[in-house]
């Protein structure tokens, strides 16, 4: 930026000092920024709600629990669906109680053989001692 100084004769300057313009240009900038409102603009997002971790057991009942296999090929223990380990697990708590608890089984019509044939090995893993089939009486009319 050029300075001018004046001339050397002695003449007034005829130019206008912009220095107190420009400073007062920015301070008013400043204010003008300074007043400006906070963007409050926001989007609203429901968020996913954490899932609880499944590793809390199944509720023992201590006088009867049922396994009950369905046609989705879920192992459901009281109600509760649960894998081959967590039933395994659960068993294995079932036979410490004293007394233990009575296990009903109870696959549906459509259930897998399959499944229903390794939860029975499981069963029989975990040393379950007080054990019965329940609900016999739909497959009455097998076959016919």
């Amino acid at each position: 930026m050029a300075m001018s100084g004046g001339k050397d004769d002695g003449a007034p300057m005829m130019e206008m000092n912009t220095t107190p313009l420009i400073d007062v240009m920015l301070c008013l900038l400043i204010m003008f920024i300074m007043s400006i409102p906070v963007a409050t603009h926001s989007i609203d997002i429901d968020l996913p709600v954490a899932t609880p971790p499944t590793d809390t057991p199944p509720p023992i009942d201590p006088v009867k629990n049922k396994v009950v296999l369905t046609v989705n090929n879920e192992i459901m223990w009281n109600g509760t669906q649960i894998d081959g380990q967590r039933l395994l697990t659960t068993l294995e708590a079932t036979t410490h109680m004293d007394p233990e608890p009575e296990l009903q089984f109870q696959p549906e019509p459509n259930a897998s053989y399959d499944l229903s044939a390794q939860v029975l090995q499981i069963i029989k893993a975990s040393a379950v001692t007080k054990f019965g089939f329940v609900g016999n009486e739909q497959f009455s009319e097998f076959g016919k």
